[in-house]
């Protein structure tokens, strides 16, 4: 009424936009709406959570103020728009049905583990979730893995199927309740449940037996199936290494580390070294796996990551998997539910098809999975999180486009063929879609179009074009071009840059360190070790000195072809490096005919890669001749380090000038070569190399003189060669930059073909 204390009555509407749905947010707006005596509604609408407010004009600025200081845990406010509407009179507040919208702009929360209360209440005997695998509240649970439309509404997730009770139905409209709006609330009455399945399906237990006799079948060694959050894993007993390598055999992953599930914060304690950063990100509602170092060796089988001095840990992740961690009190192998090279299983049915072979016992409910979401992979490197895998936790929460920039048009990224994901232009931000796996299969390339399907629907977007590798042989690209969409080409290590620069909010100019395994350049070689002067374009100015890999993609699988490549630039006559292991690794006859296509440069393209360098090297020290996974020889190499780092001065690399700088690894390897024919120790050698790589990067820097340097591409998920970067350019007064929350790798190619070619059509309009 005016002439109150608090001025006269007025009303707005207001649009709040940001992370705002699912989280609690209408109803701690609700309750704030209520306790100010403020008239007016609340919905969920297509671009956040829309509503009218009514009352004094002075309760209405204190509803704002009060309501961004009173935040839920997990809400975040990127927009808050108000304008003036005419007063109804309306005394009373209340929440309303969610507004359609076709085109959707509001961010999606990523799953989350659980919040201490839920976990609270499966503990407690006389609570009555004691024990039921399927608690969440507004502040935890399912999000992203159980949408399937937006607004975020009970009707538009997996749990549509599964009506509420009359004691979850009245949590769920009690304001002062911790679940009033909490779209997956559910009870052991009206929610979903557990089975124990044999390898048929044939049905063993349910509910709490059911749980109880997969803790059972994991103490006695046997390899259980559980469907988790967004896809089926398997466990094992970590500590069983007969079990671990039965696992491995029948998974068809004979070396790769696999991620470990602990029981609780304090066994990781004593198996790892855990900082403070490590620590919060173990106990972070994205509860993803976290590399860790080892300290004590022998607390897990050493087949469950052999070769390398670092474990992936991470914490129950979910009800259902602290209750069975609780009760069997050990850490399990937790690994993807697939055979290697395949997408995660999501159904039940098809589990047993695809797994019955792997796994002894399947452990399954019946709420379903809207899309396959994996374990996130992370680290810290130089005091800070660095996401390797973007999955669980993490995705789909965008990376907000610079505030400089038009909003742009719906464009798609297809990314690479390794380490897929997809990203999409969305209102304002870039959503980079889930760790999608490799394209090598037709099951995998299923689960990529039906990525593209899901996302599309979800956010009501119809793309005007896409964007994509210049590779016209990756599995990404020949979807891209047959979509028949324009398509918009970004040679493979830009994107790696343009990834970096969005992932780190760098505006130009900068010098960006793009190195990876391979990526076809834009000149038809092999390229890899590349350095891009960012001055409003991208300009390649340098490269690692090129060699030739015999055999072409064969050299990726076997190191010992890279080194023999390496050894002839040195010297073309193969039978000088005879007391070299990767020349000993062939039989006479296959080094003819490699000696013969390396001389003719038959089927041996060129490369500058930094990743094949780091496979040349770690063959030469007798580390790995042969890859059984990607990366393994670059792994084997870092661990060899040893935790140790490297002391004294880099050896130098000689820049030669040209209209690409070549940046010549020959002084590096001759100390190298001498090193081994001395006999030094393989750490000492390995640190050699990274320090003379982190060396190499300096040089270039001071030769372009930019103060900003950016590290991206694979070679920087090797903590030790980035953190050993990262202080050297300290050391010399650069400003360094490297991946945060967009993975490095190729799981972050998506995003950068996107912000690439946005970054061109800006440069294109000012011109």
């Amino acid at each position: 009424m005016p002439g109150t204390s608090q001025g006269p009555r007025r009303r707005i509407h207001v649009l709040v936009r940001g992370a705002v749905q699912g989280v609690g947010f209408r109803p701690t707006a609700y309750r704030l709406a209520r306790e100010l005596g403020l008239g007016g509604w609340i919905r969920n609408s297509g671009a956040g959570v829309d509503m009218e407010l009514e009352g004094p004009g002075g309760l209405l600025d204190g509803f704002l103020e009060r309501l961004l200081e009173e935040l839920p845990p997990h809400a975040s406010v990127r927009s808050l728009a108000t304008h003036q509407v005419d007063p109804l009179g309306e005394t009373s507040f209340s929440i309303l049905e969610s507004a359609p919208e076709s085109h959707p702009t509001v961010l999606v929360l990523p799953d989350l583990a659980p919040c201490v209360h839920c976990l609270r209440e499966i503990n407690d005997p006389g609570d009555r979730r004691h024990r039921y695998p399927f608690v969440n509240c507004t502040l935890c649970g399912p999000r992203y893995s159980i949408l399937h439309t937006l607004p975020y509404d009970r009707q538009g997730t997996t749990m549509a199927g599964f009506p509420m009770c009359a004691e979850c139905r009245a949590e769920y409209e009690d304001p002062t309740d911790r679940r009033f709006h909490a779209q997956p609330v559910a009870c052991p009455r009206c929610g979903p449940c557990l089975e124990l399945w044999d390898r048929t399906g044939r049905v063993l237990a349910d509910s709490e037996e059911a749980l109880q006799g997969a803790a059972r079948a994991l103490r006695e060694g046997q390899i259980v199936a559980i469907k988790g959050l967004g896809g089926f894993q398997f466990l094992v007993d970590a500590r069983d290494g007969a079990a671990v390598s039965r696992l491995r055999e029948r998974k068809g992953r004979e070396a790769k580390p696999l991620a470990l599930m602990a029981p609780d914060l304090e066994w990781v304690g004593r198996a790892c070294r855990v900082g403070p950063v490590e620590e919060g990100l173990l106990v972070s509602q994205a509860s993803p796996i976290v590399l860790l170092e080892r300290r004590d060796p022998f607390l897990v089988a050493e087949q469950v990551a052999p070769g390398t001095p670092r474990l992936g840990v991470m914490l129950p992740s979910t009800p259902l998997h602290h209750l069975l961690l609780k009760d069997v009190g050990f850490p399990v192998v937790a690994t993807s539910g697939n055979v290697s090279e395949e997408p995660l299983c999501l159904e039940e049915g098809e589990a047993l098809l695809r797994l019955g072979d792997i796994a002894d016992l399947f452990l399954v409910h019946n709420r379903p999975i809207a899309r396959p979401v994996d374990d996130s992979v992370t680290q810290v490197v130089s005091g800070e999180l660095q996401v390797l895998r973007r999955a669980r936790g993490y995705a789909p929460l965008p990376v907000p486009l610079p505030e400089s920039f038009p909003a742009p048009p719906p464009i798609l990224a297809v990314g690479g063929h390794l380490k897929s994901a997809v990203a999409l232009t969305v209102g304002r931000d870039i959503v980079l879609s889930q760790h999608l796996g490799d394209l090598q299969t037709l099951l995998s390339l299923r689960n990529f179009q039906q990525t593209l399907r899901s996302l599309a629907c979800l956010f009501g977007f119809e793309p005007t074009r896409v964007a994509c590798d210049l590779h016209p042989d990756y599995a990404s690209s020949i979807h891209a071009r047959e979509s028949g969409l324009p398509v918009l080409e970004v040679q493979h290590h830009e994107a790696h840059v343009y990834a970096g620069m969005l992932d780190a909010a760098l505006e130009p100019p900068l010098l960006a360190v793009s190195w990876d395994g391979t990526g076809l350049g834009s000149d038809g070689t092999v390229w890899g070790g590349e350095f891009f002067l960012v001055e409003g374009s991208c300009r390649r100015v340098a490269r690692l000195r090129p060699f030739r890999l015999p055999g072409g993609e064969a050299a990726i699988r076997e190191p010992r072809r890279a080194a023999l490549g390496l050894l002839h630039a040195m010297d073309p006559d193969l039978s000088a490096w005879g007391h070299l292991a990767p020349v000993q690794a062939f039989q006479p006859g296959e080094l003819r005919v490699l000696q013969g296509m390396l001389d003719r440069g038959l089927q041996s393209p060129w490369t500058s890669s930094a990743g094949r360098l780091f496979d040349a090297v770690s063959a030469l020290l007798g580390l790995c001749q042969c890859n059984q996974y990607e990366g393994q020889a670059a792994v084997h190499l870092e661990a060899c380090l040893d935790g140790a780092r490297p002391l004294g001065q880099p050896v130098p690399f000689r820049l030669h000038e040209g209209d690409v700088v070549e940046v010549d690894w020959a002084p590096l390897l001759r100390a190298l070569l001498d090193g081994i024919r001395e006999g030094q120790p393989r750490r000492r050698l390995s640190a050699t190399f990274h320090l003379a790589l982190a060396g190499a990067i300096v040089s270039v820097a001071r030769r372009f003189g930019q103060e900003r340097v950016l590290l991206t591409g694979g070679c920087f998920q090797n903590q030790n060669l980035t953190e050993l970067s990262v202080d050297l350019l300290r050391q010399e007064g650069f400003e360094p930059f490297w991946h945060r929350n967009v993975p490095p790798n190729d799981g972050g190619l998506a995003a950068g073909q996107l912000y690439a070619v946005l970054c061109r059509r800006r440069i294109s309009e000012h011109d």
